[in-house]
C-alpha cells in the first residue's frame, strides 16, 4: 500500500482497530507500519512517538464511549439512567476492548480536558437523577467507576465465568445494588 494518504487520523482509527484486534499493549508503530505495508520512519511525519500514537487512540477512544453514553442515557434518570450509563459502559468494553483498555492510560490535564469533563457532566447528571451535590456527587462518582470498571475488568479476564451462576444475573443485582445505593446515599 502506497503511502499516500496517511493522516494522523487515519493512523489513529488503525490504531484503535488493531488494538481491538489484538490488544492495546501490542500496538505500536512497528505493527502499524506493517499494516500500512510501509515503513516505520513513514509514520513520523504523521504521529511524534508511540506515546503520541497512544494518546491519540486513548482521545479517540474516550470521545466515541461518551458519544455512546450521552445517546444511552438522553431523556433517562433515576435508575433508568444509571442502567443504561451502565450498559453503554460494558457494552463499549466487550465490543471495543483494546479501545477500553486505551481509555484507562493516564492523560495529562490538557490532553484529556474535553472528553474528561463530557464524562464528567455526563456522570454528574447520572447522579444528580439520587439528588446527589457536591462533595457526595465526586464519592459517588468514584464508587460507580470503580465498580463498572472492576466488573468489566474481571469479567474480560474471564474471572466469573468459571461460577455455574450466570454473569448477567450478577451485573443486574450489581446495578440494582448500586441502585439502592445511590437511592441511600447518606446526604
Amino acid at each position: 500500500m502506497a503511502r499516500a494518504g496517511l493522516t494522523a487520523d487515519r493512523l489513529t482509527q488503525a490504531a484503535a482497530d488493531l488494538a481491538d484486534e489484538v490488544g492495546f499493549e501490542n500496538v505500536t508503530v512497528s505493527a502499524l507500519a506493517r499494516h500500512f505495508g510501509v515503513k516505520d520512519a513513514s509514520l513520523y511525519s504523521h504521529i511524534r512517538n508511540a506515546q503520541d500514537l497512544r494518546v491519540r487512540l486513548a482521545v479517540l477512544a474516550l470521545a466515541e464511549f461518551a458519544d455512546r453514553v450521552a445517546e444511552s442515557i438522553a431523556g433517562r434518570s433515576g435508575k433508568d439512567a444509571l442502567v443504561a450509563f451502565a450498559s453503554a459502559y460494558r457494552t463499549y468494553a466487550q465490543e471495543r476492548p483494546g479501545r477500553y483498555s486505551a481509555m484507562q492510560i493516564a492523560l495529562d490535564p490538557d490532553t484529556a480536558a474535553d472528553s474528561a469533563l463530557k464524562h464528567a457532566e455526563m456522570t454528574r447528571a447520572v447522579l444528580r437523577g439520587y439528588e446527589l451535590w457536591e462533595p457526595e456527587l465526586t464519592d459517588a462518582a468514584r464508587l460507580l467507576h470503580s465498580t463498572l470498571h472492576g466488573f468489566v475488568s474481571l469479567e474480560r479476564s474471564g474471572a466469573f465465568h468459571s461460577h455455574p451462576r450466570g454473569v448477567e444475573a450478577s451485573w443486574l443485582r450489581a446495578l440494582d445494588a448500586l441502585d439502592s445505593v445511590l437511592r441511600a446515599w447518606p446526604h
